[in-house]
This record gives C-alpha cells, sequence and structure tokens, in this order.
C-alpha cells in the first residue's frame, strides 16, 4: 500500500518514467508484484543478504548508489520510510529546518506576518564519490538549492530583506556557504 502511494505521489510529476527499487535477499517475487503497479516503467532489484532484516541503516547506502540520475526519490510515510528517506537526505533537512525556523524569527522581528510557508531544499549529488565507486567522482553535493514559498502580504523589499537575514542567521546555510576547518580525532 505505502509503494503504491509512492507511485501516485510520482506520478504527479509532468512526465515522470517512475522506478521502483526493491531491495531484498531475494526480489523477484516482490518486483513481479511491484512492476504490476500502475505507472511503473522499471523495477530495480538490489538483492544482498544483508537485506533480510530490512533496517534503514543497511537499504540507505544501497539506493544511494543507484540514486545518481534520478531526479526524485519517494519513501512511504511510515516510521521506517521516515528514517530511510532522512539517511538519505539528512544534510538538506538540516538546511531546510534551519532556514524555516531562521525565517520565522527573522519575519517576527521585521513585523512580518508569514501565514503560511515552506522552505524546499534540493542538492544535485553524484552518489558514486560517496560511495567511492568512482574515483573521479566528487563527495558531496556540488550544488544545493533553497526555495521558500511563502504566504504574506510583504512588499517585494521587505522580502528581498527577509530572505538576506535569512540567509545571514541561519547557522547550516553559513556553515555550507563558508566551510570551517574541521578536525578528525579519534580518542
Amino acid at each position: 500500500l505505502s509503494t503504491a502511494k509512492c507511485v501516485a505521489c510520482a506520478a504527479t510529476l509532468a512526465g515522470a518514467e517512475i522506478s521502483i527499487v526493491v531491495c531484498a535477499v531475494d526480489a523477484a517475487a516482490v518486483a513481479a508484484q511491484a512492476a504490476q503497479l500502475k505507472g511503473v516503467s522499471r523495477v530495480i532489484t538490489i538483492e544482498n543478504a544483508a537485506n533480510a532484516h530490512a533496517l534503514a541503516a543497511v537499504l540507505a547506502p544501497q539506493i544511494v548508489a543507484i540514486a545518481g540520475p534520478y531526479t526524485h526519490l519517494f519513501g512511504p510515510s511510515t516510521t521506517f520510510g521516515k528514517d530511510l528517506m532522512a539517511r538519505i537526505a539528512g544534510l538538506l533537512e538540516a538546511l531546510a529546518a534551519c532556514a524555516g525556523v531562521t525565517l520565522n524569527a527573522v519575519a517576527t522581528a521585521m513585523g512580518i506576518d508569514v501565514r503560511s510557508g515552506a522552505v524546499k531544499a534540493e542538492g544535485d549529488l553524484d552518489f558514486r564519490g560517496t560511495l567511492g565507486v568512482a574515483k573521479d567522482a566528487p563527495v558531496g553535493f556540488s550544488r544545493i538549492r533553497l526555495r521558500f514559498e511563502l504566504d504574506t502580504d510583504a512588499s517585494e523589499d521587505q522580502l528581498n530583506t527577509l530572505l538576506r537575514l535569512t540567509e545571514r542567521y541561519c547557522v547550516v546555510y553559513q556553515t555550507l556557504a563558508h566551510s570551517p576547518p574541521i578536525s578528525v580525532e579519534r580518542t
């Protein structure tokens, strides 16, 4: 049921070609069922003995390894799905959360009433580098986009100032934009 909901959601994207990933020890039966879902154009199977125990920590790297050419990844809105997707997109989630909290604080300080809003963070990432399968592929995001959708009566000048100050005071944004020295130690 949760896979069918993900497919239905993905199908709302214009021109979507939907692939489903089945991670299992023996994926044949589940893959056959997935292929029957309306709108599915491809089923990718990842057979691995480690998949006998469906753990997000085990599945996430396998999904990341094949995610490179895809523009969107969908996961179920179950506890497991949220754990899995968070492992896949943790950095972007941290950026979106921090930017949202910062924007709200700045809007309050400026006296701007934001009735509702959404923060969307997207990034370009070549997973081959992260997984060490291609030495020439970079490790980490090559580009990150942060978008705000706001329901407000604020003027264009106020919105420009709001975004500029949100950028200025968002700790995660500033850390990414101006990477501090990081030390790695063993204790």
